[in-house]
């Protein structure tokens, strides 16, 4: 329970222990927003970490001068970070996606997921992969699921990095502007809602679509 109470606190206060963690470690914080990133991205076990507020609270932090921080640098280390994540996701499930269609479940994923998720894939294409990585779980979750369905890894690789390419600077960048102000500052928390909110609009529009669906004549 009290880990879940940290988990919350640091969640809701990325700004705070951002800084805390400049002030502790100073470049090595490049590192840690890397692995951070990285392991989001890249361990499909690992959906609940603090992929867009971590983005826009390290935005924040870099345009307060007192830390050092490089908002181009935390961009490109970040993109990296996203990208080598995305990749080692996808490898991940085309070596063991195979083993969740044999079975109901492994851990978390269903096999029903995968084979509903490779349906959206089949009906969006590639723009799937775009999509995705501005929803939290989801886009942990999709590359796995890309990897252990049919798609090709050229077409993957080109939306995956474009994907990158859109979500860490817009997100960033969106801090490093508007972070330090004193109402976002005040407000972080409200601001961190708003972003998952915000974030996760796709998933509760596609469920009401589904749900309230009309069923398709035979």
């Amino acid at each position: 329970m009290e880990f879940i109470k940290q988990f919350i606190d640091i969640f809701l206060h990325l700004d705070k222990h951002l800084f805390d963690i400049v002030q502790e470690y100073g470049t090595l914080t490049y590192l840690i927003l890397f692995l951070i990133v990285f392991t989001e991205t890249g361990l499909v076990i690992m959906p609940l970490l603090p992929g867009d507020s971590l983005l826009f609270a390290a935005g924040a932090i870099a345009a307060n001068q007192d830390t050092g921080l490089n908002v181009w640098l935390i961009i490109l280390i970040l993109i990296v970070a996203a990208l080598l994540g995305d990749n080692v996701n996808y490898f991940i499930g085309k070596r063991f996606g195979g083993e969740i269609k044999k079975r109901e479940r492994i851990l978390f994923l269903k096999r029903e997921y995968l084979e509903k998720t490779e349906a959206f894939y089949e009906k969006h294409g590639g723009s799937t992969v775009i999509m995705a990585r501005f929803i939290p779980i989801v886009r942990t979750v999709a590359p796995f699921v890309a990897g252990a369905g049919s798609m090709n890894y050229s077409k993957y690789i080109v939306f995956c990095i474009i994907g990158a390419l859109l979500w860490v600077p817009a997100l960033t960048l969106l801090g490093f502007f508007f972070g330090n102000m004193e109402i976002v500052k005040k407000n972080f928390e409200l601001v961190i809602f708003g972003i998952i909110g915000i974030s996760i609009l796709p998933m509760i529009f596609g469920y009401f679509r589904s749900r309230f669906a009309k069923p398709t004549a035979a």
